[in-house]
């Protein structure tokens, strides 16, 4: 069956794009993924690929033409001949429904739309044929700002949030989150004053299960008889928790903070939470951990190694007993700890071979480390065997990452110890970076 080639959309506030060359000529076979044609909006130009092998035809758009997003421009067909020839040109009404998309796919029967500008499923990809409609970012009737947040999409390389692109009220909403929804199919209408009854609905031609349904509808159908009715506030996460293709959804900053945390938003899904998650969904996240320490126990264990002259060190002890009024080793190798760590007031516990003591960092001077109440958690635990004749260690990890300092001749061998659900990888690389650094060169904690 020939496959439409249509007009992309390049920007959220696009309305068409000029067409700046054909790289294939009608009746030229092209292969998925070859250049078919250069486009261009006010911010971008792009090369638009093939989606599907077959042969350019009926192309209707020469080269410089200005054409509107969603437009079909050309196919790709089975045969040279293309689809006029075959018979299996659109009609007359299909081709101006396709030059200005049906809102939605609205049926006989259905209310009519408000009257503004139509917002369609964005291309996010040149061989994108659908997004995922992951939530949407305002409701029927609310008024929109330009630069305000719509919706947001994914497709199977992003997650994006999508921009109005215009003021005015969201007069419908033509699509569910959950919903794949194909590229150039309007999903929303912003009007220009308050409509008077604002339109929400599905999507036509949604992609849906084998069974015609999507996949919260199929969920219910499918509970046993037995089982008791869920609450109304069950019903309610049941209907905006639509898990496609067992794909979590979330927004893009949701996703890209709890990478950077190490949380695991499979566990919100999990524990039955509505979807889509957002940012203010992670606090929660975090008390899921907290309530579960069996997790937290079994977690995987990991070390970094790093090797330092000792001099520096010895040195610097010398210097800040002298000068700045500092005895206490243990102090000296709190502050660095917490200055390492990055994160204050921190709260650092040091070892060494005759005693344990907690301290509290206010800041990076040396004078605000102070001894701190020994009956309260610590943020770090530093390990001071230089005194002892331990060249190598593996312990387990406690609640927090722990650093151990041995003596190598005259050098210092620093040793991190730390659990995956605790401290991220990079902000483990960091910790012992700086940490090193501050030990071979005491003064850079001055700077």
């Amino acid at each position: 069956m020939p496959h439409e080639v249509i007009m992309p959309a390049l920007g959220m506030a696009q309305d068409s794009g000029q067409l700046l060359a054909w790289h294939k000529k009608p009746g030229e076979a092209v292969a998925a993924g070859d250049v078919l044609f250069e486009v261009e909006t006010d911010k971008a130009a792009m090369e638009v690929e093939a989606q599907k092998e077959g042969y350019l035809t009926d192309v209707s758009v020469e080269a410089g033409s200005d054409v509107p997003v969603g437009q079909v421009i050309a196919m790709i067909s089975e045969t040279p001949e293309g689809a006029v020839e075959a018979g299996n040109a659109p009609s007359p009404e299909k081709a101006a429904d396709t030059a200005e998309p049906a809102p939605g796919g609205m049926e006989a029967g259905e209310d009519e739309l408000p009257d503004g500008h139509q917002v369609i499923m964005p291309t996010l990809g040149m061989a994108q044929d659908t997004g995922l409609l992951v939530a949407w970012c305002k409701q029927p009737g609310e008024t929109v700002a330009a630069d305000d947040i719509l919706f947001e999409v994914e497709t199977d390389k992003s997650t994006v949030e999508v921009n109005a692109g215009r003021d005015g009220f969201v007069a419908a909403l033509l699509a569910e989150a959950g919903e794949e929804v194909p590229v150039g199919q309007a999903i929303a209408v912003i009007s220009a004053q308050k409509p008077d009854k604002a339109v929400s609905r599905k999507a036509a031609g949604a992609r849906t299960s084998a069974a015609g349904e999507t996949a919260p509808e199929r969920q219910e159908k499918t509970e046993p008889a037995n089982t008791p009715a869920p609450s109304p506030e069950k019903r309610v996460a049941a209907k905006t928790a639509p898990g496609v293709a067992g794909r979590v959804l979330a927004s893009p900053k949701a996703r890209r903070l709890a990478q950077e945390q190490g949380l695991d938003l499979q566990r919100l899904a999990d524990a039955g939470h509505p979807q889509p998650f957002h940012v203010k969904d992670l606090e929660t996240l975090k008390t899921l951990r907290a309530e579960t320490p069996a997790a937290s126990a079994t977690a995987q264990r990991f070390e970094l190694r790093a090797e330092v002259s000792g001099t520096g060190f010895a040195d610097f002890v010398a210097w800040a007993k002298d000068n700045g009024g500092q005895a206490d080793q243990a102090a000296l190798l709190a502050g660095f700890a917490a200055a390492s760590f990055g994160n204050f007031p921190a709260k650092v516990r040091v070892e060494n071979m005759w005693q344990s003591q907690a301290y509290s960092a206010a800041s990076l001077w040396l004078g605000q480390v102070k001894p701190a109440d020994d009956d309260q958690e610590v943020d770090l635990l530093v390990r001071d065997l230089r005194a002892s004749r331990i060249s190598a260690l593996q312990l387990d990890a406690g609640k927090c990452p722990v650093i151990s300092i041995l003596r190598q001749g005259e050098d210092l061998a620093l040793v991190l110890e730390w659990t995956g659900d605790r401290v991220t990888t990079p902000q483990a690389i960091d910790l012992l970076s700086n940490f090193a650094g501050r030990m071979e060169q005491p003064l850079r904690h001055l700077l």
